[in-house]
This record gives structure tokens, sequence and C-alpha cells, in this order.
């Protein structure tokens, strides 16, 4: 049996480059030759450590089983397709989903999306995957032209969230996240302001920007605490959309007060919670939410390639991911060069 090499968490805290099984193609499959992949920090770190509470469709786990696995979002050249595949061909570069940090990833040909125009690299089509998460969470919150916008927390998916308000005439942006060096990124990429939401009197200078609140909040950090802050932050009648995992479900809110009296709705935007086939407005497919990424990058309407800070051989993904365990610090997107095997 064909043999590549992967990237498999082997225990807790600790990933190693091992050399897995690559089976058989089936007539609807596509293989495609993995040449970036992008580590997702919030949901990669979960796997690692090994969290209970790591699938959106059960409930916690009352032990973690290893060895698990990371790597949903990467790019590639297709090498073989099944004989009932017509969208791609041998030969195309493509964005894919629902796969591994894998040398050779075989994925559902609907996993494996055209890139269609020769100004989108690899990298950028390698996070495509990752950034129809937050896409998805603009779509839901129909945010419109004028309307104000805050982003809370600024990992890879609020980077990408402040890009997305951008593009869709939200003004002003603001951006929150404790760290400064992140506020600064956001600041880059078309936020009109950045603040610190540790700071006492956060909710009274997001009112004193908007006018009295923001139209519309975008929940990435997955923290009870970055969601709370949100609530206290709205004008009446906003809409919070929760796009971040918030895994640890161990704090309260007054929905009395922050909900229910000023009319807020609060929209679950989970990558899952999407329609399988017939995008409509509001809700796009997984599949289509791509393409309009690959389109906004060959556009040049969002800028994917300035969140990428550090790639490496998948040699490395050992070092890599201990600083993902223990860096608290860890870069926004770090990616995974498979060409670097050679």
């Amino acid at each position: 049996m064909e043999k590549a090499k992967h990237i498999v968490f082997t225990k807790k805290d600790t990933a190693e480059l091992l050399e897995t099984d690559v089976r058989e193609l089936r007539d609807n499959e596509v293989k495609v030759k993995t040449v970036i992949s992008t580590i997702s920090c919030g949901t990669e770190k979960a796997n690692i450590t090994g969290d209970l509470n790591v699938s959106i469709f059960e409930g916690p786990a009352k032990e973690a089983v290893f060895p698990r696995y990371g790597g949903y979002s990467s790019a590639g050249i297709v090498i073989e397709i099944g004989d009932a595949v017509k969208t791609v061909a041998v030969g195309d570069r493509v964005a894919v989903t629902n796969c591994m940090h894998k040398a050779i990833n075989i994925v559902e040909e609907q996993n494996a999306i055209k890139i269609e125009s020769d100004d989108v690299s690899f990298n950028e089509a390698a996070m495509a995957f990752i950034g129809s998460f937050s896409i998805a969470a603009v779509r839901k919150a129909r945010l419109e032209v004028g309307e104000s916008c805050l982003v809370m927390g600024l990992g890879i998916l609020g980077q990408l969230a402040v890009q997305y308000a951008h593009a869709s005439g939200a003004v002003p942006i603001i951006a929150a996240d404790p760290n400064e060096e992140r506020r600064k990124m956001a600041l880059e990429n078309g936020a009109d302001y950045a603040l610190d939401p540790l700071n006492k009197d956060f909710a009274e200078q997001v009112k004193k920007i908007t006018g009295g609140g923001v139209n519309v909040a975008l929940e990435v950090s997955g923290i009870g605490a970055g969601l709370i802050s949100c609530l206290d932050c709205m004008a009446r009648f906003g809409r919070v959309v929760l796009e971040g995992c918030t895994r640890n479900s161990d704090f309260t809110i007054d929905f009395y007060r922050k909900v229910h009296g000023c009319g807020v709705q609060i929209i679950g935007a989970n990558s899952a919670a999407r329609p399988s086939v017939d995008s409509s407005p509001g809700f796009f497919t997984q599949r289509d939410d791509i393409k309009s990424i690959l389109k906004l990058c060959a556009g040049k309407r969002v800028d994917m390639k300035s969140l990428v800070q550090e790639v490496h051989s998948p040699k490395d993904c050992t070092e890599v991911y201990a600083r993902l365990v223990n860096d608290k610090d860890f870069p926004v997107c770090v990616q995974f060069n498979w060409s670097r095997l050679d």
C-alpha cells in the first residue's frame, strides 16, 4: 500500500511526523499532493491537549483518546481522480477541505475546489477553508454598508473577519484583543480602532466611538468573557454572531438586561451550521464560500498572505506544536510547506 508522511498527535501535547497508509481512491474522490497546509490554532490546540469537548455534534467525551489529527485546510495539486469526478482534473491547483496535515490527501470531490486564478497562491488557498468560517459569520450577521462592527478576538479567524467586514463596507470597525501585536495587525488589515477588551472602560470606549453601541459584533475569542463584553457594547437591536468555539460553558449571562430588554440577536455561526446545497442570501454552502474567498483573493479585496507569519517544513512539527501548546502568543497563522520534505 502507498505511504505518505503525516503529522499525528500521538499522545497529549505531542506531534510526530509519521508514515501512514494512503488508501485506494473511490469513484467520487480526488487524490491531492499537498503543497501547503495551515494550522487552525484553536481547534488543533484543543485536539493535541486532549480537550474532551472537541465535537459540535456530541457531548464531551469521557476521556481523550489518541492518536488525534489536525490540518483540515490545505492546498495542493490533483494527482488522481475517481471515475465519477467532473469538476477537477489531474494537474489542477485546488483548495482542499476536511483533510489532514498529510503529504497526500484523499477527499470527496466537493472538498477539492479548483483555484481558477493564477494570481492566487497556494498559501492563500490553504487558508480558504478556515477563512470560510469568518465569511459565513459576516454573511449571517447581514452586515449592511455603513454599519459599525466589533470583532472580539484577533487570531486568524478574527483577522479574517476584520478584512471581510471591511470589504463589506462596515464602518467603523473596532478590533479587540489583549495582545498588542494582534491589534496592530488588525489596524493594518482594515480596522479603524483597536482596543484592549481588558480595559475597565472598554464598553464605554466602544459606545463613544459608535455613538451609542455597535450594530454587529463578531465574537471570535471563544471565551465566555468575550461574549459578555460584546453584549455590553451593543446598540439596541444589534446582532452578535458566535464564530469562535466557546468550549467552556462555565459562565453566566444576564439575558434579561443584555439581550432580552434591548432586542439583541445572538446568532450561531459554526461552520457546520450551513446548507449542504443551494446557497441563499446569508447562507452560503461551504463550497460557495470558498469560491468567494478565492475570488476576493484574486481581486485583491482581501490580503490573506499578510497573515502568514511562519512557514515550516513538516519535519519541524514536534517543535511547532510544542510552541502551540505552551506559547500564549503563538503566531496568528503558521503553515507547513510539504515541498520541504524533499
